[in-house]
């Protein structure tokens, strides 16, 4: 019996997950405040009053910069307040005002020991969503991402290397699905808790899955160790949501 393991979402593009318990989707949306901020990098021509997708290396994250991993950041929908903290330096921003989207970016700017000439742009354009397949199509920057643990784990005995989950900063995690049977899924529809599913795509994967979360070390060659083992570079899959619902930590997962 497949069941829901983790639940997270990721306010800003390339920063830490937040855990749920759970969360309630709407058809043709992914989750709630996933992506909903990006830190841009200057000159990254994103226009938040005509927001189009852009590439990921537009964007400060963890494909180029590995000591994100160490940034922890929690973001209150309610209030609008984005905690981050590194190391002892701890603060917390208004994001929904220009004052405090420009101190957030002055806060990474100086933990990421940036030029004085090069200063993050922390934008929010919803719905508008800064994901990595945002250039696909609309359908795709609202896909959700789903990660099959079992996967993980025989990546990780395969490697003879422990793997965390999280490195593939997905917003679902699967227990007890066969291993990389996920892959073979698309186009198939999948029901979780009161919400149905359509698998869209195989995601395959980059250099920000090679960064260990808890040390901001390069310690896995991921996509080169995927492709391989596997003949592929793919871990996880997105789906669109065709039947908006309510999902929980344990429900049970239906294919087909």
């Amino acid at each position: 019996m497949i069941t829901v393991n983790v639940l997270t979402r990721f306010p800003v593009k390339g920063l830490s997950g937040q855990a749920l318990n759970k969360v309630i989707l709407n058809q043709g949306q992914g989750f709630p405040c996933d992506r909903r901020f990006g830190f841009a990098r200057p000159e990254s021509g994103f226009d938040p009053e005509n927001p189009k997708p852009l590439p990921k290396t537009k964007f400060y994250m963890l494909a180029r910069d590995a000591s994100l991993a160490l940034l922890n950041t929690a973001f209150d929908e309610e209030t609008g307040v984005l905690k981050m903290s590194a190391a002892d330096n701890v603060a917390e921003f208004d994001i929904t005002t220009s004052e405090g989207k420009k101190s957030a970016s002055q806060f990474l700017k100086a933990y990421l020991s940036l030029s004085d000439n090069e200063i993050p742009e922390l934008y929010e354009a919803s719905p508008h969503r800064f994901t990595d397949v945002s250039v696909v199509s609309k359908e795709m920057m609202n896909a959700v991402s789903i990660i099959n643990l079992n996967s993980v784990s025989e990546f990780a005995r395969t490697i003879s290397q422990e793997v965390d989950p999280a490195r593939f900063r997905g917003n679902i995690h699967l227990a007890d699905m066969p291993a990389f049977s996920e892959l073979d899924l698309v186009d198939q529809n999948m029901r979780i808790g009161s919400a149905e599913f359509k698998i869209v795509k195989r995601t395959k994967r980059c250099p920000a899955t090679e960064v260990d979360l808890a040390t901001g070390e390069r310690n896995i060659k991921t996509p080169k160790l995927l492709q391989q083992h596997y003949g592929h570079m793919d871990m996880g899959i997105y789906a669109e949501v065709i039947g908006g619902g309510e999902i929980s930590l344990g429900d049970v997962v239906k294919i087909g």
